[in-house]
């Protein structure tokens, strides 16, 4: 990836590419090895190479602007991957150790805007599911999120782990872990009425259903097909970065995150409730309330697109991301408003 498309100050990303390339010394790698830029979203991805090693490995270094970007949060996000690997057959990176043994490491200079952590991980081959495979990937994508699910309801939690929950307050309402929807682009007088209304909706619904653990839990909580690798018939898993205590169905609405008004999203709706229940069941008053969880994820994605304007991927959605929104809403609203 280029640096200049980045969406990051040049000369930020300049000091970030030199702490990056820094943090080697604390790695079992060669003094020829290379960091470069691979992708820029909310945290910065390098891909690291090393001509000693036959396969390069991936930095991602933290923004820093979510409260979960501490190092007890990132070390909790690493204990439950390497359980999942290990315990339920998921194939999700690795996480890799300095010469010191530690997971989470801090990048500090006077040219840095804050101290960011930084993990490095191995690297997955694979491919993101085209779109005219998304249906069959949906089925194999609900199987594994079930698999997920049943490990994180049986899984004795260290001590130590620490996480953040994806309840309302931190998702749309007063205390929003990736800001206020009501900064989002494109949100006029208008929009701002529907999706109050919207919001209102959400809030009682949510209530109702509860945080029973039967409904609740932890969860990946971002499995959109971006962090979805395919290889042949083998689907993995990347990016736990937003991990946290959420309703479990909740997945399933961030698998269809930025494709909700799709004309196949029944169709995926359908594969992925027929993978999931290959593992384990689901209930049916949950079912009932899937529209509930894509509107309450569509509406936080606004959130973020509104506080990541300089990302490339945002303004390529722009206010009319809000326009569907507002469609999408009203939809919701003629049905279970």
């Amino acid at each position: 990836m280029d640096p200049d498309s980045s969406g990051l100050p040049r000369p930020l990303y300049d000091a970030l590419h030199r702490e990056a390339q820094g943090l080697m010394r604390r790695y079992d790698v060669s003094e020829r090895t290379v960091v470069s830029l691979l992708h820029q979203s909310e945290n910065t991805m390098f891909l690291v190479r090393d001509p000693a090693r036959p396969e390069p490995v991936v930095l991602r270094v933290h923004s820093q602007n979510l409260s979960y970007h501490s190092a007890p949060s990132i070390a909790s996000e690493l204990m439950w991957m390497q359980a999942l690997r290990r315990d339920a057959g998921v194939i999700a990176p690795e996480p890799i150790p300095a010469r010191d043994g530690s997971l989470v490491q801090l990048l500090s200079a006077p040219d840095l805007d804050k101290p960011r952590h930084a993990v490095i991980f191995s690297f997955l081959t694979g491919a993101e599911p085209p779109p005219e495979t998304l249906i069959d990937n949906f089925e194999r994508l609900g199987e594994i999120t079930a698999r997920m699910h049943r490990h994180a309801r049986a899984w004795t939690v260290p001590r130590t782990f620490t996480r953040h929950a994806w309840d309302f307050d931190a998702a749309i309402g007063a205390h929003p872990l990736w800001g206020r929807w009501q900064d989002g682009m494109g949100v006029d007088p208008e929009a701002l009425k529907i999706l109050t209304r919207l919001a209102g909706v959400l809030k009682r619904r949510l209530e109702r259903i509860g945080t029973a653990r039967e409904y609740f839990g932890l969860i990946h909580a971002d499995m959109r097909v971006a962090n979805i690798l395919v290889e042949n018939d083998v689907t993995k898993v990347i990016d736990f970065d937003d991990c946290g205590l959420c309703w479990y169905i909740y997945d399933l609405a961030t698998a269809l995150s930025f494709l909700e008004e799709e004309p196949t999203v029944p169709a995926l709706i359908a594969a992925w409730l027929k993978g999931y229940r290959k593992v384990m069941p689901l209930q049916r008053e949950i079912e009932d309330e899937i529209p509930t969880f894509i509107m309450l994820r569509r509406l936080l994605e606004v959130a973020w697109l509104g506080t990541r304007r300089h990302l490339e991927f945002a303004q390529g959605l722009g206010a009319g991301f809000t326009a569907g929104s507002c469609r999408l809403a009203q939809d919701y609203l003629r049905r279970f408003g």
